[in-house]
């Protein structure tokens, strides 16, 4: 699985359907046991946010589809939280772009996009929703295309693939009547459409760290992505800034996975070598 990794980022605007897709891409992914008992809106994390249905931080999940693993980082949609923003989008190698099927474009649609743009990313554009009855995705598309222009997106990102889709009922396709049986059609679009995780693993480790967690037993928790060299338990390792200056050091106390939402540790992988978005804990750096 080491060159099977894909990571994409999520972008849509407040209520247009981004949480309830996540959960059912991770239960038709086969990230959940039969009998398990699941809430409802997973990546909402926090009372607030499971309160207003709003995505304030930005979250990581992982889900595994045919022998390749897609890291999902779930993307704040206001420009209030800018900063959240740019920061997890340098974790991501693609973008589902989620729009819903009669609302269209919003203002919070513009300013994800605008950032993921100019990182280089090529969007994936889901039209959600689309069992409602006043859905009207072939305005929307065009809509959509006008929004990649206006943002001076270069050719490879205009020439955006495009499902149709309604994330609560389970279901994306290619076409606007299509069979809309199960989420394969986005799944596979992934795996095909965004390129899979590069890293060289003979070069010294190096992680980029975007989101920092605070944990009861071991101390500050980093999430971040390794864009070279190999991770290991006890390794001893020191945090840069961004003008390459030394600003602490210590040691990797363990090393995490997500599995579909929650942090996993196993002994056969403890020197994993390939984590494109993982946890990291540190008993005394970063």
């Amino acid at each position: 699985m080491s060159n099977n990794i894909r990571n994409i980022t999520i972008i849509a605007h407040v209520d247009h359907g981004k949480t309830t897709l996540i959960d059912n891409l991770m239960k038709q992914s086969g990230s959940f046991r039969e009998n398990e008992v699941l809430d409802e809106r997973l990546m909402d994390s926090g009372e607030l946010e499971k309160e207003r249905g709003i995505t304030i931080l930005a979250k990581p999940a992982a889900i595994n589809w045919n022998n390749s693993r897609i890291n999902i980082i779930d993307t704040p949609g206001h420009r209030d939280f800018a900063a959240e923003v740019e920061r997890v989008l340098s974790m991501a190698d693609g973008a589902l772009l989620l729009i819903d099927s009669v609302e269209g474009v919003m203002p919070q649609t513009k300013f994800v996009l605008s950032k993921a743009l100019k990182q280089g990313l090529k969007p994936i554009v889901v039209i959600n929703k689309l069992d409602k009855t006043d859905q009207r995705a072939n305005e929307v598309l065009d809509e959509t295309f006008d929004l990649f222009v206006s943002l001076d997106a270069n050719e490879e990102q205009l020439d955006f693939p495009v499902l149709y889709a309604s994330g609560r009922s389970g279901w994306a396709d290619y076409e606007v009547d299509g069979p809309r049986e199960n989420l394969n059609a986005l799944l596979n679009l992934i795996i095909d459409h965004v390129k899979p995780a590069q890293l060289d693993k003979t070069k010294p480790f190096a992680m980029l760290s975007t989101l920092l967690y605070a944990d009861s037993f071991l101390g500050r928790s980093l999430v971040g992505r390794i864009t070279q060299g190999t991770a290991k338990a006890n390794q001893s390792i020191k945090a840069i800034n961004l003008n390459g200056e030394k600003v602490d050091e210590g040691k990797l106390t363990k090393i995490f996975r997500y599995e579909g939402t929650k942090k996993s540790t196993n002994r056969s992988w403890r020197s994993w070598r390939h984590c494109s978005c993982c946890w990291v804990r540190t008993s005394k750096c970063c």
